[in-house]
């Protein structure tokens, strides 16, 4: 078995009970967040510095803000304020910092999270009890009784964490439950290196079978029209209503396109028998060998920020576990300068994107591919051999993504004629 978490969305069916509850704990939320936002602001400008999370908890434990929410409420508005400043500060892509939350009569309703200490969950019943904060309390209740139901397929136990989200129109409830999947046996003993390329585009090598590309033309054409339809539409003071669809539609977009991703290639990998799967580690790709940022110039910069390698990464090691398939990341240096046939490593190899030509043994290969033969190597330790498919290695197969089905489907070869 693996102990694993996972997040259920819940329908509220008494919520025309506990909506004007949720309305003051995500108002709440929003105002902790403009304290917290005005004391980095505070602390910007006098010395430079951004406080972090620890700081932000410390400083900030005593205002009356604080205690509108649990403590632990609390605590993750001001963890997420962190986890924003430190994105923004370790990014080159020109965006603005985290603002404030504004208020007005389109008060935002941000996000509250509850923590094990602040629920009680009946299951019997279907009932959540989530706590409020001291300066909510009042005569009629010190807590929010929400009634849930969710698929029918899904059982919910082990509560970590619920999550109250307004989407746009209601509230409604994550439930971040753990619990126990069966674990298959590995379908085989073969191992697979995947290539997370920075243009969107990944190769995977299977050990005795093909080579595979997934171009992620789909994420770039979607980034580009949503961008411009967000910009387009932007209000004086804030984004517009139609600026935050644009955003959450180009959002849930880059969700399906990841999940189903990842999806595809764990299937392909149990259809090839794959036990061990090598993804390069991508880490400190943003950082230089001094810990500052890496410059990889104005369209470098955008694409790299635009590819969410670690939670495609992450995306693909949960589901991986499920069929018993182990991802291990491995550190990709020089994988893209070797050649995968006779071991040569020279910048000059590589001519141009997306193509592969070593000057030793003459050998023309897909650059992505070349890469992602040599990061599998990396947990096999089989040296380059000379006798690979030089038809696979430099036309490999390639799945695109289908709008209409939303899924990878083989790219159809056409048929060259003398």
């Amino acid at each position: 078995m693996l102990e694993t978490t996972r997040t259920y969305v819940a329908r509220i069916t008494n919520h025309q009970q506990v909506r004007d509850d949720l309305d003051q704990c995500g108002f709440s939320a929003s105002k902790l967040w403009n304290v917290g936002r005005y004391y980095i602001q505070g602390r910007w400008d006098e010395d430079g510095e951004i406080p972090d999370e620890a700081e932000l908890k410390s400083e900030l434990k005593d205002h009356e803000r604080y205690s509108d929410l649990h403590s632990q409420s609390s605590q993750r508005v001001l963890e997420e304020l962190a986890e924003a400043f430190t994105g923004w500060y370790n990014s080159d892509d020109g965006n603005n910092p985290p603002g404030y939350r504004k208020c007005g009569d389109d008060h935002p309703r941000s996000t509250v999270t509850w923590k094990k200490r602040a629920i009680k969950h009946d299951d019997k019943h279907g009932q959540l009890r989530l706590s409020k904060g001291f300066n909510l309390k009042d005569g009629r209740s010190d807590f929010i009784l929400a009634e849930y139901e969710t698929r029918p397929d899904v059982q919910v136990e082990n509560i970590q964490q619920v999550r109250g989200v307004w989407n746009g129109d209601e509230w409604v409830l994550h439930l971040v439950c753990k619990v126990e999947i069966p674990v298959e046996t590995a379908p085989g003993d073969n191992t697979a290196g995947i290539d997370l390329g920075i243009s969107n585009y990944l190769a995977i090598d299977y050990e005795d079978g093909a080579n595979e590309l997934y171009p992620g033309n789909v994420l770039k054409e979607d980034k580009h029209y949503f961008t411009r339809e967000e910009y387009q539409t932007e209000g004086e003071n804030s984004p517009s209503k139609r600026a935050r669809k644009a955003r959450q539609r180009l959002s849930r977009r880059k969700d399906h396109f990841l999940h189903t991703l990842s999806k595809h290639i764990v299937e392909r990998c149990v259809e090839e028998g794959v036990e061990k799967i090598a993804v390069g580690d991508l880490s400190d790709i943003r950082e230089d060998e001094n810990g500052d940022s890496r410059n990889w110039g104005a369209s470098g910069n955008k694409k790299l920020h635009g590819w969410e390698f670690d939670r495609f990464t992450r995306l693909l090691e949960y589901k991986a576990e499920e069929h018993g398939i182990l991802v291990d990341r491995v550190d990709e240096e020089n994988t893209s300068k070797t050649c995968s046939c006779c071991g040569k490593i020279r910048d000059s190899n590589r001519m141009e994107r997306g193509l592969y030509v070593c000057s030793s043994c003459e050998t023309t290969m897909n650059a992505d591919v070349n890469g992602a033969v040599n990061i599998r190597r990396r947990i096999t330790q089989s040296p380059p051999t000379g006798d690979m498919s030089n038809g696979w290695l430099a036309q490999p197969g390639v799945f695109l993504f289908d709008r209409e089905s939303g899924r990878f489907t083989p790219r159809e070869q056409g048929v060259c004629k003398p």
